[in-house]
């Protein structure tokens, strides 16, 4: 397609803002996140952590790829974008059975896009005629890198889908959404799809990373071993994401400690549950997990259902979570060691032998930073024990 040049003086503008882009603020990526996760279409997308962390990687590869392209050539059509990351989200979105609907947030990053490089053409040129082809230039070049990523992208969505039908993976994770969505698939018939016994105990998982993908089937094999079963269901949902069950429950020192070997791979755990419905139920639970450790940002390698239940019921709306915390526990939270011991102390049914002994500390520190920590609370802790508790629970995650 034809492409017509901008003048000298307009490529040079072109140029310069494009140098600006490179380096964006903070607040403007993080502008252009909110907007981009907005919206029903977006709805799985926002929920699930790394469908998220995908979206804004491509969001930054469009916005440096764009930029990138008018520093060595300025006004020149810019090619798709069909680097690693826009690649890799449009196999995730497949891969959890999205469509091409989701990539609606490539039209709504295209308007706040639009509206940030504004802000910069007004501070290059005060000229209304170079002001006017500077415009025009940036909103067609913007219009057609969009319109081109957005075809391109479609087209490997297209290529994936293919490839997944034709392949085990598509039965398998067809099969486990039958079973999550409690449509009418016989026990008999997913257990011959699936390959693992849906009687008895299971717990599931939901292990993911945004770095280390190669880690992921390492810590899978981890949490079988934990629970010692050598016949587990690993479902991939996505490049940078299993979904895991296995029979019974593991053990959590054991896998903590394997989990502990692959630091940049995150493990939330559901509860467990018997037969058909616990299948569906422990990996409904550990979505909460999941969703919950995102919300907060939490550093957590590992959590269990059972130990966030409460803090995911609480933080749902997470800025009221937030000053519930503050307001609560005021300045004690910028005294770890004696965060820790009350939070110990209360475990232990304020009783301060057994809080000194699960800390590994000697019953007299305990006290101190006991003391420490009734000083910094805002009310006495006997009359706010247990919104204390609480907030130290939401605290810690």
């Amino acid at each position: 397609m034809s492409w017509e040049r901008p003048s000298r003086r307009v490529r040079e503008l072109i140029r310069r803002g494009a140098e600006i882009a490179l380096d964006p603020p903070a607040e403007w990526l993080a502008e252009l996140d909110t907007a981009t996760l907005a919206g029903e279409n977006r709805r799985q997308v926002a929920e699930d952590p790394v469908l998220a962390a995908a979206l804004k990687r491509t969001n930054r590869s469009n916005l440096l790829g764009w930029a990138s392209a008018n520093v060595r050539a300025p006004g020149e059509r810019v090619p798709a974008d069909l680097g690693e990351a826009p690649l890799a989200f449009a196999r995730d979105l497949i891969r959890r059975g999205l469509d091409e609907s989701a990539l609606d947030a490539y039209r709504t990053g295209q308007g706040v896009a639009l509206r940030l490089w504004m802000r910069i053409v007004f501070s290059l040129t005060s000229d209304p005629d170079e002001l006017r082809e500077l415009t025009d230039v940036s909103c067609r070049s913007i219009s057609a890198f969009v319109d081109d990523t957005v075809a391109a992208i479609s087209v490997q969505m297209t290529r994936e889908r293919e490839q997944l039908t034709r392949g085990t993976h598509a039965e398998r994770l067809e099969t486990v959404t039958l079973l999550l969505d409690g449509a009418p698939i016989t026990t008999a018939r997913a257990e011959q799809r699936l390959g693992y016994r849906l009687s008895g105990e299971h717990t599931a998982a939901i292990v993911w990373s945004d770095d280390a993908l190669g880690d992921l089937d390492r810590v899978a094999d981890v949490l079988a071993s934990a629970a010692g079963d050598s016949r587990p269901l690993t479902v991939l949902a996505s490049a940078a994401t299993r979904w895991v069950w296995v029979h019974g429950s593991p053990d959590l020192d054991v896998l903590r400690a394997g989990v502990a070997r692959f630091p940049a791979v995150r493990v939330a755990l559901g509860s467990s549950a018997l037969d058909a419905d616990g299948f569906r139920r422990s990996h409904l639970d550990a979505v909460t997990v999941q969703r919950m450790l995102a919300r907060l940002a939490s550093p957590q390698q590992l959590a269990t259902h059972e130990e966030v239940e409460l803090v995911a019921l609480l933080t749902t709306d997470a800025e009221r979570a937030d000053r519930f915390v503050r307001r609560t526990l005021g300045a004690l939270t910028g005294d770890s060691e004696a965060v820790e011991a009350l939070r110990a102390f209360i475990a232990a049914q304020c009783n301060a032998t057994e809080a000194a002994a699960a800390l590994y500390v000697h019953r007299n520190t305990l006290l101190r930073r006991l003391a420490r920590a009734e000083k910094l609370l805002p009310r006495p802790l006997e009359h706010n024990l247990v919104h204390v508790g609480v907030a130290l629970e939401v605290h810690r995650w």
